[in-house]
């Protein structure tokens, strides 16, 4: 690995750039090392022609649907720019995925509502419901520390 260094006095911030022959584990490992030293507690938020400047605290739920990807905070809604895996990976300390297409906000969970017919439900401070997939379930249960075993 080679490791070049670039004092340019015009840029507002420090960029890294990457050059690899291809993709593989090792760059991946890099991009995750570098993302966990510059953690942003931020995203931006697209509502008609206006950037929103969210804390992430503040959002409730990110999902995804009809191709576009939403955030929702307590008393609105915005689109990112991003896909959901890459919020994911992230925001993965705060946030856990809980069906196909919905990620949560672990200090937003009320609790999780078993029903007797379909899918356990999770609900959200904001009293939003949305429900868990059964594949989702154990590692949900585990992040809350509710030890994963279903009945």
């Amino acid at each position: 690995m080679k490791i070049h260094l670039n004092i340019e006095s015009e840029l507002q911030q420090i960029e890294v750039h990457i050059h690899a022959p291809e993709y593989n584990e090792a760059v991946e490992q890099l991009m995750k090392r570098l993302n966990q030293q510059s953690p942003s507690n931020h995203i931006a938020g697209y509502k008609d022609s206006d950037i929103h400047l969210l804390q992430i605290h503040e959002v409730f739920s990110i999902y995804s649907e009809n191709g576009k990807v939403y955030l929702q905070t307590d008393d609105d809604e915005f689109e990112a720019k991003n896909k959901l895996y890459e919020l994911e990976n992230r925001f993965e300390q705060q946030y856990i995925r809980i069906n196909k297409a919905t990620l949560v906000n672990m200090k937003k969970i009320i609790s999780i509502q078993s029903k007797v017919l379909g899918n356990p439900q999770v609900v959200l401070a904001n009293d939003a419901t949305i429900p868990v997939s059964r594949n989702y379930l154990k590692s949900l249960k585990e992040a809350l520390g509710l030890g994963g075993t279903t009945k």
